[in-house]
């Protein structure tokens, strides 16, 4: 039904925030993270079906628990240095374009045939590693 009187509507700084931790995850600070087919966060690998989120703020292990037992602080819409693969690097020819998640700490050039997921837009490529938004 539409508002018919104001409201004051909740608001959260989506910047960093808690997300439920998927079943058998253990996630460390720093690492790329993911949201799975069912919306649980697990650490970035090369995987189909995952949706990237950001970088871990801090370490939780849930490897002993279920679908949301445990949660993680995400920082999110930031650009972060990810390490940039050895066997199918990033080039400067892809600063604009999309990147994809090898593994929780590294970016690839390709979707690996269809066995990897989307990490984020390429914003630069550096001898440290790859700027992904």
């Amino acid at each position: 039904m539409p508002l018919t009187q104001d409201r004051m509507t909740p608001v959260r700084d989506a910047e960093v925030m808690p997300f439920a931790v998927g079943a058998g995850e253990e996630i460390y600070q720093g690492a790329l993270v993911a949201t799975n087919a069912t919306g649980f966060l697990v650490a970035g690998a090369a995987a189909t079906g995952l949706t990237y989120i950001g970088r871990a703020d801090e370490h939780v292990d849930n490897s002993g628990g279920a679908d949301g037992d445990e949660t993680v602080l995400v920082r999110r819409n930031k650009a972060f240095l990810w390490k940039n693969a050895d066997a199918d690097p990033v080039g400067q020819s892809l600063v604009g374009q999309t990147c994809y998640i090898l593994d929780d700490e590294t970016v690839a050039a390709t979707d690996g045939t269809g066995t990897r997921s989307e990490a984020g837009t390429v914003l630069a490529v550096e001898t440290a590693g790859v700027w992904v938004e």
